[in-house]
C-alpha cells in the first residue's frame, strides 16, 4: 500500500477492523518511511449494475444517486443519516441479491418508496411528488388519501 504522504511503498498494518455490516475492513497504517499513519478500506469488488431508464437508456448503478434522493426527501425530518446510509445499504445489497445485473429504474423508485414509507411519512410523500410526478394537486391528495387509509 502506497502511503499518501511520501508515497513509500513500505507500510504495515497496525490495527485491522471489520465493518458493522462485515462487508468493509478498516485497516490503521503506518508508513516505513515517515512514520505517518493512515486509514485504508478494503471491500470486496462488486459486479456492475445497469439501470434501464425509461427512455432505453443504460447507465451505471450510482449508489450516491440513491443517497442524494433520500437525502433531499429527508432534508429537515428527524432522520439520522446514520438510518440514511444504513437504508441506502439495505437497498443496494437487495439490488445485487437479484437474478440480474440489469435494473430498471422504475425497480430501485419503488425500493427507495418502501423504505422511506416506513421510515418516514414526509420523506416518502416528498419523494413520491418527484419519482411518480404528481402533476396536479389532485394527484397529490390521492396519494395522501391512500397513505392515510393504510394508517388507518
Amino acid at each position: 500500500m502506497k502511503c499518501p504522504y511520501c508515497s513509500n511503498l513500505e507500510t504495515s498494518v497496525l490495527d485491522s477492523r471489520d465493518s458493522e455490516d462485515l462487508a468493509t475492513i478498516r485497516r490503521r497504517r503506518e508508513c516505513a518511511k515517515c512514520t505517518k499513519r493512515f486509514t485504508t478500506y478494503e471491500r470486496t469488488e462488486n459486479i456492475d449494475l445497469i439501470v434501464l431508464k425509461k427512455d432505453g437508456r443504460r447507465e451505471n448503478f450510482d449508489r450516491a444517486k440513491v443517497l442524494n434522493g433520500i437525502l433531499k426527501a429527508c432534508e429537515k425530518r428527524p432522520v439520522s443519516r446514520d438510518l440514511i446510509d444504513q437504508t441506502v445499504n439495505k437497498i443496494e445489497l437487495e439490488l445485487r441479491n437479484l437474478d440480474t445485473t440489469e435494473i430498471p429504474s422504475q425497480k430501485i423508485g419503488d425500493l427507495v418508496m418502501r423504505r422511506l414509507k416506513s421510515i418516514d411519512k414526509v420523506a416518502y410523500i416528498r419523494f413520491a411528488s418527484i419519482y411518480r410526478q404528481f402533476a396536479d394537486l389532485e394527484s397529490f391528495e390521492k396519494e395522501l388519501r391512500t397513505l392515510s387509509k393504510k394508517r388507518s
